[in-house]
């Protein structure tokens, strides 16, 4: 590996942990680097998700603040993100190249439609749950199988699993947005985790991959924090919505 290709990764790695604090998407960045210096596609995948894993913890570190009071959220919601990631870690492993993301697209494009109305459609959630009694605090019933069946996306490949993730819970969860980008971030972290220990079991991994991107990653999700926590919540979205449209013009038109 040569100098620039060792400083190229690195800064690749800072951008992605930046951008997964922030919004998620990190991995269209760090994906196609490894792509252009000649990493083999499944191995690229595969070293980018374990890279990830400290930026992922790095930028849930940065947002503890925004998490007090959750843990309750956090503890159940961790438990479909788990369920989710190994799935899809499994399904990369096991399925034919390029299965899983013939429906990438249709995924990161609902993301974006729920984004753009998360505030009318919180709104709605917020006067039934009212009307019920309260608001629950762990949102309506489909947020568990949502983050799970990000969980399975982000375990598969990851890139827009933020936008998905903050859809899910921006919708079905009344909650102000930083907040739910902190346990976004948390959610994260652990889809990123379960997955990177599976694909350390089994699959074939570039280790000098791994320590890039991680080292990377730690000082992204830092900067993330920084960044991302002084985004109002209108700001928030646009960058959501801004992400999740690069994501689904890279995967339409590569």
């Amino acid at each position: 590996m040569t100098f620039f290709e060792v400083v190229a990764i690195l800064l690749a790695g800072v951008a992605a942990g930046t951008i997964n604090t922030v919004v998620g998407s990190g991995t269209l960045i760090t994906f196609p680097t490894l792509l252009a210096f000649g990493v083999p596609p499944v191995t690229a995948n595969v070293s980018n998700t374990i890279g990830l894993v400290p930026g992922s913890i790095s930028g849930a570190i940065a947002y503890r603040r925004e998490l007090r009071g959750q843990r309750s959220r956090v503890r159940r919601l961790a438990v479909a993100s788990l369920v989710g990631g190994t799935a899809g870690a499994v399904l990369l492993l096991v399925l034919p190249e390029g299965a899983f993301e013939a429906i990438v697209p249709a995924l990161i494009l609902l993301g974006l439609v729920l984004v753009v109305l998360q505030p009318r459609i919180s709104a709605w959630v917020a006067r039934r749950h009212e009307a019920a009694g309260g608001t629950p605090h762990h949102g309506t019933w489909w947020v568990w199988p949502g983050v799970m069946a990000t969980g399975v996306y982000g375990g598969y490949f990851g890139a827009a699993q933020g936008v998905l993730l903050m859809a899910v819970l921006g919708t079905g969860i009344d909650e102000a947005l930083q907040r739910l980008n902190a346990v976004k971030n948390v959610l994260a972290a652990i889809v990123n985790a379960v997955a990177g220990l599976i694909f350390v079991v089994v699959a074939e991994v570039d280790w000098w991959v791994v320590l890039l991107i991680g080292v990377g990653s730690v000082l992204g999700g830092q900067l993330g924090g920084l960044v991302g926590r002084r985004l109002p919540p209108l700001g928030l979205r646009i960058a959501i919505v801004l992400v999740g449209t690069v994501a689904l013009a890279a995967f339409l038109l590569g």
